[in-house]
């Protein structure tokens, strides 16, 4: 394959744009074929027969050792012939990438029969004795192919592969090779391509295949074949205009491409689909349909697993494609297909960004596939409206509120309202945060728990990736009822000691980062809930004192719960709105905050093993226990104030906001729906525990696991 500077080089842009298509990309069919015309001039080189030869099919046997078997015929005279010159009638040589375009290879699954070529690749290490089969068949089996034969009978040239036929019938002939072959071989196995050289005249000497049109014209013959008669079709072709070029042309049905999107099989595509009449609903040219083939290696290049499925980001430019465009997104796709790394196709993108593309609009197909068996699979989240915005913003606004906003960093000498950790991905500033949002990671970090061997189209991981790469938005339903579950199997798992509050504090800054205003990635059918997609006003630390941010020298906690609290749209107060649920979110919250601010006392106080936040898990709180579980924790909260001879009240900061909220209107009355309470409990929860001193941070960090993020 060329290298980028060897592709610029090797083809002017008067020269390219002959080769693009002349219509803007419009569909995946378009970016298909636009990847397979790429990858074949930077392989086999333009020209007719160019997109049907399949180079890499045999890359593996380039440059070694009897690589090559050619079996050598002599039509010169008047009869066919074995050669009898110095290299006889079987070569044995070894083969090289200069070779492709002669010895002209058109590679079919072997569980299927001979290539389409008349050049064969063998199996690995195959004997002499098999070795030698497959040379003779070069006259006694592809040469007889019924296609083939077909092929010969109109080209002007068939008269060569007629000599194959009649050498082939002769027994002496036969024996011969199989006697050369196995002489030039020692004796030894080897793994190779088989081919022949054809002499038409003395004075030319022995050409290959890829020499002589009419050989090229049996294999672009034989494959085309097979693109009209898969899934037992008899005949699956007819004329009608070619969706990639719109130009009228002989088009098939059955046509395989790198997805496997509109085989006869795929009948979710096209219900009440006829195999015979494929071609009428699918109408792909016979050469732009062997050129979509081609596009495998850069499809699979742009694809990646995750969660049992396969992720397809394919990059394009919108529009008309450039000469200049169409180099650029050659590049991208080398360097996709040949860096040995663990970076996806968004982060390569990245990675390239400010090189390639100028202004062009770079865009992306995005897509994933769940595989259920061979050759059906479920295709949901399609989209050719994938950008690399989406993905690298939510990173930056990620990174950005884990590291400079007061939700989760102080400037004074009380903790900022939810904690952070070094070891916890998703609570850290870091440079890895485009790997995990591409990866599936940052889902996999915050949702329910499940075996990706067992994975569905339905998996809600999926949905959420797809949704960021391609900028579609989340419903907030599905983060809540995820997290929530998330929350719940964790607090019930013998095996992770303490309450989840790093794993819940990853999900709040996940949640925020999805509601930034440039992205908008969040939305609800729910009008309660549209105060939950709207994007935090936390203020931003800089690199000032906080004698300079608060001139009194003081930040009591009190301050902080009400800055934390008006600056989240889904707890502040509406004045506008009597009928908002926000009074009752910020219920639940100031709930969960006082039951984590007594268990985190009594921990550390009382050196008690069981606290109120193991006596109300998150998975008991129910709208109908919100007053019961209010009266204990309350009626603790007083008893430790008594006990310690206060006369302010332990935590009234909490304390009397949760008085005034969980009362109006009566918990009995509340309209918030599960997921939505016990998530903000849950926060709630996290916030009181994180509620304390900076000097006993280490004691705190001790309760809850540590993982991390990769």
């Amino acid at each position: 394959m060329l290298s980028p500077e060897e592709f610029r080089k090797e083809y002017p842009e008067d020269e390219l744009a002959e080769e693009l298509p002349d219509s803007p990309i419009g569909s995946l069919r378009d970016i298909q074929y636009l990847y397979g015309k790429l990858y074949t001039l930077a392989t086999t080189g333009g020209g007719e027969y160019a997109p049907y030869l399949t180079p890499d099919a045999a890359s593996d046997l380039e440059d070694t050792g009897d690589s090559l078997i050619v079996v050598r015929v002599d039509l010169s005279g008047d009869e066919p012939r074995l050669a009898t010159d110095e290299r006889s009638s079987v070569w044995v040589t070894g083969y090289s990438e200069d070779q492709i375009q002669d010895v002209a290879h058109c590679k079919y699954p072997a569980a299927r029969g001979i290539d389409h070529s008349v050049t064969h690749q063998s199996g690995q290490n195959s004997d002499p004795e098999k070795l030698a089969r497959y040379a003779k068949e070069r006259l006694t089996k592809w040469a007889t192919d019924d296609v083939v034969q077909e092929a010969a009978d109109d080209h002007d040239e068939g008269s060569i592969i007629d000599g194959l036929v009649e050498l082939g019938e002769d027994e002496a002939v036969l024996d011969e090779i199989e006697d050369e072959l196995t002489t030039k071989l020692g004796g030894e196995s080897t793994t190779a391509l088989l081919t022949v050289q054809v002499q038409l005249d003395e004075d030319e000497g022995y050409r290959w295949p890829g020499e002589l049109d009419v050989f090229m014209e049996a294999m672009r013959q034989r494959k085309l074949s097979k693109l009209v008669t898969k899934n037992k079709a008899d005949d699956s072709s007819g004329n009608a205009t070619d969706l990639v070029t719109g130009e009228p042309a002989r088009t098939v049905g059955t046509s395989e491409d790198p997805q496997n999107y509109f085989l006869g099989k795929q009948l979710e595509k096209f219900p009440g689909l006829d195999i015979e009449e494929a071609w009428r609903t699918h109408p792909i040219a016979e050469d732009a349909a062997v050129t979509v083939m081609n596009a495998d290696t850069f499809v699979e290049a742009c694809t990646y697993r995750t969660f049992g499925a396969k992720v397809y980001y394919l990059p394009y430019v919108w529009g008309h494609v450039s000469p200049a465009n169409a180099k650029d997104l050659y590049e991208l796709l080398y360097s996709a297909t040949t860096e040995d790394d663990d970076k996806t196709p968004v982060e390569t993108a990245y990675d390239n960004r400010s090189t390639l593309f100028d202004d062009a609009r770079l865009r992306f197909y995005v897509s994933a596939v769940m595989p259920h068996q061979m050759s059906r699979y479920d295709v949901f989240g399609e989209t050719l409206n994938g950008r690399l915005l989406y993905p690298r913003a939510l990173a930056n606004e990620h990174n950005r509120l884990v590291r400079d906003t007061a939700a989760f960093n102080s400037a004074t000498e009380w903790t900022a309202p939810l904690p952070t950790h070094d070891n916890w991905g998703l609570l850290t500033g870091n440079g890895e945060r485009l790997h995990s949002i591409s990866t599936g990671w940052y889902f996999h970090q915050t949702f329910a728990e499940r075996d990706d061997d067992d994975a569905d189209a339905d998996d809600p991981r999926i949905e959420a990736l797809v949704a960021v790469l391609s900028g579609d938005a989340i419903s907030v339903e599905t983060l809540l009822s995820e997290y929530v579950d998330r929350i719940v199997a964790e607090q019930t798992d013998e095996e992770i000691e303490g309450f989840p509050s790093f794993r819940v504090a990853s999900q709040f800054a996940q949640l925020c980062a999805l509601a930034t205003d440039e992205l908008d990635l969040l939305s609800t059918t729910d009008l309660e809930k549209e105060p939950i997609t709207r994007e935090p006003t936390y203020e931003e630390h800089t690199m000032e004192t906080p004698t300079e941010i608060l001139p009194d020298g003081g930040y009591s906690p009190t301050t902080t719960l009400e800055s934390f609290i008006e600056d989240t749209p889904a707890l502040a107060h509406d004045e506008d709105d009597d009928s908002s649920l926000n009074d009752q979110r910020r219920g639940a919250f100031l709930l969960g905050a006082l039951v984590g601010e007594v268990g985190s006392y009594q921990g550390y106080s009382e050196d008690r093993s069981t606290t109120l936040i193991d006596q109300f898990p998150v998975k008991s709180i129910t709208g109908s226990r919100i007053k019961k579980v209010t009266q204990e924790t309350i009626g603790k909260t007083l008893t430790y104030t008594r006990s310690e001879d206060r006369t302010i009240t332990l935590f009234e900061h909490v304390v009397e906001r949760l008085r005034k909220t969980i009362l109006n209107p009566d918990p009995d009355d509340w309209k918030l729906d599960i997921d939505d309470l016990r998530f903000y409990y849950a926060l709630g929860v996290t916030y009181g525990m994180n509620d304390h001193p900076e000097w006993d941070s280490e004691e705190t960090d001790d309760t809850d696991e540590i993982e991390e993020d990769s």
